[in-house]
């Protein structure tokens, strides 16, 4: 994965994965009472509202956090 693929206004793939993925942590550690991800679809629509100022589907950050998922 390239980290440093340009996405938006100066935003790359890593920013937007670095910026997420505190909260992904989170969720995933189990401290946060009724979050979770029951699938693929879920994540997906997650992470793509979770992404700050851009809401399309990115399947690179997509991607990074359903391996880190382990859906």
């Amino acid at each position: 994965m390239n980290r440093d693929k340009h996405i938006w206004e100066g935003w790359t793939v890593g920013c937007f994965i670095d910026e997420i993925e505190p909260i992904f942590d989170m969720i995933n550690s189990g401290n946060a009472r009724n979050w979770n991800f029951p699938n693929r679809k879920a994540l997906k629509r997650w992470v793509a509202s979770e992404q700050p100022y851009y809401k399309k589907h990115i399947p690179e950050v997509y991607n990074y956090f359903l391996k880190k998922s382990e859906l």
